[in-house]
């Protein structure tokens, strides 16, 4: 009964994210929406990682899973991408590095703000 309550929490900002995603005119996934709340929502208190610890748990071991369809769909359409092979490479290189960039920076902020909020 835990990891139903805490999968419905999970699923909770899931839900309002989709909300979101239809009421703002914005380009942007209803998953980065949720995840936006849900870190919010944890940052702030108002939600415990108590309260989600296993199932994000079970759900983060269970991911590399969920890529199995995406792959098997790159091999489905290996002759595109094959054609293409340079340009999506470039994008994923230069993708990585502006990711850990940004985590970088933004780990940074999130640091040195509890370090400020601690004094």
């Amino acid at each position: 009964m835990k990891y139903l309550f805490q999968l419905l929490i999970i699923f909770s900002f899931s839900l309002v994210g989709e909300i979101l995603r239809l009421l703002i005119p914005i380009p942007i996934p209803a998953s980065i929406y949720g995840i936006i709340l849900l870190f919010t929502a944890l940052e702030l208190k108002w939600l415990k990682v108590s309260h989600i610890r296993e199932t994000s748990n079970f759900l983060i071991a269970t991911m590399p899973i969920m890529f199995l369809p995406a792959a098997v769909g790159v091999l489905t359409a290996w002759d595109y991408v094959r054609v293409h092979l340079w340009q999506y490479c470039l994008v994923m290189f230069l993708s990585t590095f502006v990711v850990m960039a940004t985590a970088g920076i933004v780990t940074q902020w999130i640091i040195r703000r509890q370090d400020h909020n601690h004094r």
